[in-house]
């Protein structure tokens, strides 16, 4: 009996076929098989009939209209060839709803004749795969429902709302249910730092000791004068102003001047307050928190952990990735003790094992956390010869957050000490120091769970491991000395990856598994861009998010969203119908059958306005005001065709404009930034002068790729006609001259570049000389990638921008008569030889190529993608891009069809223009008979 076993990625087969050994085939499908097609790909006979707009009938029960995906043709094939020679059907696709519609997909395109069932498994390990053998059940038609209603819903809210973007603000832009809502999230927090006002507060802080004492210095704060507490940064709203009420606010003058009237003052304990610290460890990893740490502590993007985290799955190292379930199978349990108990002591784990809650509604759809792979763990020490780069940092995260989950708590003692003294001028000043000592660790031996950044410095720990020595009530003090700190509060901190993850998981919007992926989308359709670890919104952003938030405030709605979430969570578990569910989103609350109790709990208590025909009356939309921010003291910006742009009038009443650097932010872009970048450019430009040469006007401009110099070349009056001639029909009425373009030296800056470097610029390209032995012209030029020397067709690059003017003859002959490199590097070796191709069984590489790092097995070759990286990528990884591309076949060869149909019909072709010019001509004739074309 032969089974066949399909698993969505190549890179588990080999190790999964070891598993099941003889008698089972195992092939990928490599992920999704089908999807609804663009309706511009639909047959022609359903362009016009009910799926013609979304590929969806939304009048008929919204029935979707699905597609083998065109790279997946020759894959489908293959696995029907598979299949004939199959007594049995395993699909043992990812056990979330991604992967049990992926197996509903396979059946529908297979349509198998033999028995199938689902082979559900979330670690690849023997005994996994042994245990989902004995366990398959059927297809979860709950979670394909669940899976289906999403993927329509995302079709009908994209398909509705993108249109408006198109014509409203710029063509190209998209909405999504969870993009759109992600993106306001960064957005309002740019906000909030544009509108915040910072505020300057002074604090009094003193060293001081136990009179008669050696050693014990400690810190204290002033926290009290007369009884009233001392304002931190935390009493001051964002607008500047101080929000709590009975709060002294000490500016400068007044620290200084407490500080000296306590000069001398008799310091005493006043009290000493000691409490047990004990702290819990934090749960296992689920894939919100997984994203977060690996953020936090190793500085990847949620979609480098993402896939690291893959490969991690399908080498057999750890569980499945993708999980809401902080729950340890009991084997997991049993193996995080034991290891705990090995490495650290028996003292070190509880009595019981730790059971977490899991925040998830929908927990029971995944199998457990995310952990080391078995039924014992292997240490990270020991997996160091297989595992490098971030696939073993990822794991030893893993590891350590799974072991560390099932210890003691961290115990120890927190100490608060107040003292005080009276002032030389009356008042009275009380200090605190408080502090913790760790007596015993607990978790935090193998792991500690890493923060966000806190506002205004505060610390959520309070001084954690701080000792102060043995204080009692009434002992006298030292003073060492006083000192006055000055601070100035500080505006909300932009989100990062991890703290945007927290955001959407704190507000149940979207589901874990997709937030790597929403990230990565809003950064490559231009919403958000990376600035070090922060995420900053664009001015772009601001304008979609605006049209949303005041024309469709329901779709970016938190509380919404988050309730169509739960609404789909009822599907997958059957407590909702998904037809009437979409009827409602759609056609709204008056729509047909949009009533009744089931179409979900989490919205039935909200409006439902429908998307129906959001792009079809825009007329209330004014998408001048959609695009413009007021930046103040009469400036104004506006989100343009070719990127942002100041507006104001000038002292004279003459009209200004200037571009925005990409580099600026939103909240730096303040009144006084902005008329610098007014008054630098007028109507864009910064006047330099005028080149004596031809006498046009030289400006420097921020252009939408960068500073650059170009000419202001004038129109040219037309020659006057002699006289007697009439005007030709059609003359120009005026010709231009094309103007001269240069961009500016990574050195130069538009607000200092002068009228004699704009004009060295100008004159590029330069002729170096001639080359004795060709002939031919040799050039420097300045290009999209640097400088470079161009012989012909030769091009070779300089190793500096001032090499430009510099170069000589000489130099440049023998800068041609090294060997040929190709962007500035000879040819090199290999990056990383990986082994074997499991399908090919020729070695894989990883190379250099002309459009990056790829992977190839010397007869196919698959570039790798934005987050691969080529010093740790492992051979799975490589080996499923090879399967990829192969899947995708070879690109048609339409220049060269073209080329032997052009050959074919020269003749003709030739023959057909005689007989057309002799058909033209009698046309002309016959002048009431329209010609047809």
């Amino acid at each position: 009996m032969r089974r066949l076993v399909i698993v969505e990625s190549p890179s588990k087969i080999a190790k999964i076929a070891s598993y099941l050994g003889d008698g089972y085939d195992v092939e990928a499908s490599v992920g999704h098989i089908r999807d609804l097609p663009q309706p511009s790909q639909l047959p022609e006979d359903m362009k016009k009939g009910p799926f013609g707009k979304f590929a969806v009938n939304v009048e008929g029960s919204f029935e979707p209209y699905y597609v083998v995906d065109a790279d997946k043709r020759k894959k489908v094939a293959e696995l029907r060839r598979l299949l004939k020679d199959a007594d049995e059907l395993l699909l043992a696709t990812d056990g979330d709803r991604e992967g049990e519609a992926i197996a509903w997909h396979l059946v529908q395109a297979l349509e198998p004749k033999i028995p199938y069932s689902r082979m559900v498994f979330y670690e690849i390990t023997p005994e996994a795969i042994r245990r989902a053998l004995d366990e398959t059940r059927p297809i979860d038609d709950r979670l394909v429902d669940a899976q289906e209603t999403r993927r329509i819903l995302d079709r009908l809210y994209g398909y509705e709302l993108s249109p408006v973007l198109w014509r409203k603000v710029g063509a190209g832009l998209s909405a999504g249910r969870v993009q759109s809502v992600a993106t306001r999230l960064v957005v309002e927090r740019e906000r909030e730092r544009m509108a915040f006002r910072s505020a300057s507060y002074w604090d009094l802080t003193g060293t001081f000791a136990p009179a008669q004492q050696d050693g014990g210095a400690f810190a204290a704060r002033l926290v009290q004068v007369d009884g009233a507490r001392v304002a931190t940064g935390r009493d001051f709203a964002d607008t500047g102003e101080l929000r709590t009420a009975g709060v002294v606010h000490l500016d400068e003058a007044a620290a200084s001047s407490l500080a000296t009237a306590l000069d001398g003052a008799d310091f005493a304990v006043r009290s000493v307050e000691d409490k047990p610290y004990s702290r819990r460890p934090a749960a296992p990893f689920i894939t919100s928190s997984l994203q977060q740490e690996g953020a936090r502590k190793l500085r990847m993007t949620a979609r480098q952990t993402m896939r690291t985290a893959q490969s991690l799955y399908e080498g057999g190292y750890i569980t499945y990735m993708r999980t809401d379930s902080t729950v340890l199978s009991e084997q997991a349990l049993t193996a995080a003790r034991s290891q705990a108990r090995e490495l650290y002591g028996a003292e070190y784990v509880p009595d019981r094992p730790r059971v977490y809650a899991s925040k998830s509604k929908n927990a029971q759809e995944a199998h457990e956390a995310i952990r080391p792979a078995g039924e014992v763990f292997r240490t990270p020490a020991q997996l160091a010869g297989e595992l490098s780069g971030d696939a073993f940092r990822l794991y030893e995260l893993i590891w350590k957050r799974t072991v560390a989950s099932q210890m003691q708590d961290a115990r120890g003692t927190t100490a608060t000490v107040r003292l005080g003294a009276r002032a030389a001028d009356g008042r009275d000043a009380e200090f605190s120091a408080s502090g913790t000592v760790i007596t015993f660790r607990g978790f935090l031996a193998a792991y500690e769970e890493g923060r966000d950044e806190a506002r205004h410095g505060e610390d959520a720990e309070g001084g954690t491991d701080r000792r102060l020595p043995q204080l009692v009530a009434g002992q006298a003090l030292d003073v060492q000395d006083l000192r006055t700190d000055g601070h100035e509060t500080t505006p909300p901190p932009r989100y990062t990856e991890a703290s945007l993850v927290k955001a959407l998981e704190e507000r149940s919007i979207g589901r874990p598994s997709t937030y790597a992926a929403t990230i990565a989308t809003i950064q490559d359709r231009g919403y958000v861009r990376s600035k070090g670890s922060a995420l900053v919104p664009t001015w772009l952003a601001f304008a979609v998010t605006r049209l949303l938030e005041e024309h469709f405030p329901r779709l970016v709605d938190y509380d919404f969203t988050a309730a169509m979430e739960e609404d789909l969570d009822a599907i997958s578990r059957g407590e909702a119908d998904r037809v009437r569910w979409l009827t409602r989103f759609y056609f709204g609350d008056a729509g047909p059958g949009a009533e009744g109790g089931d179409a979900g709990a989490g919205t039935a208590g909200m409006t439902m306005e429908g998307v129906k025909g959001l792009a079809d009356d825009l007329g209330s939309i004014d998408a001048r005001e959609i695009s413009t921010v007021e930046i103040g003291e009469g400036v104004v910006l506006r989100v343009g065709r070719y990127g942002p742009y100041l507006e104001a009038t000038g002292e004279d009443g003459a009209p200004l404009k200037a571009s925005v650097p990409e580099d600026i932010a939103p909240d730096e872009l303040t009144p006084a930034r902005a008329w610098e970048l007014l008054t630098t450019q007028s109507d864009g430009d910064r006047v330099l002068g005028t080149d004596p040469a031809t006498g046009r006007t030289v400006v420097a401009r921020t252009g939408r790729y960068g500073p650059y110099v170009t000419e202001i070349v004038e129109e040219e009056a037309p020659a006057a006609p002699a006289e007697g001639d009439k005007p030709r029909r059609g003359a120009k009425k005026a010709a231009k001259a094309k103007p001269r373009t240069a961009s500016l030296f990574k050195d130069m800056q538009v607000e200092s570049v002068t009228l004699e470097q704009a004009l060295q610029l100008l004159s590029l390209p330069r002729v170096v000389g001639v080359d004795p032995d060709s002939g031919d012209e040799i050039t420097a030029q300045n290009g999209r990638f640097g400088p470079y020397l161009k012989k012909g067709t030769d091009s070779r690059s300089l190793a500096a921008e001032e090499q430009l003017f510099t170069v000589t003859l000489e130099e440049a002959l023998a800068i041609y008569a090294q060997p040929k490199t190709r962007r500035g590097q000879t040819v090199k070796p290999p990056l990383k030889e990986l082994g074997p191709d499991p399908e090919s069984g020729q070695p894989v590489v990883v190379k250099e190529g002309r459009f990056g790092p790829y992977a190839t097995d010397g007869t196919t070759n698959a570039t790798l993608r934005k987050d691969d990286d080529p010093e740790t990528i492992t051979l799975e990884r490589a080996a499923e891009l090879l399967a990829e591309k192969r899947a995708k076949g070879p690109a048609p060869k339409k220049r060269a069809a073209a080329k032997k149909t052009a050959a074919k019909t020269t003749a003709a072709k030739t023959t057909a223009a005689k007989t057309a010019t002799a058909k033209r001509a009698a046309a002309k004739k016959a002048a009431s008979a329209p010609v047809e074309s």
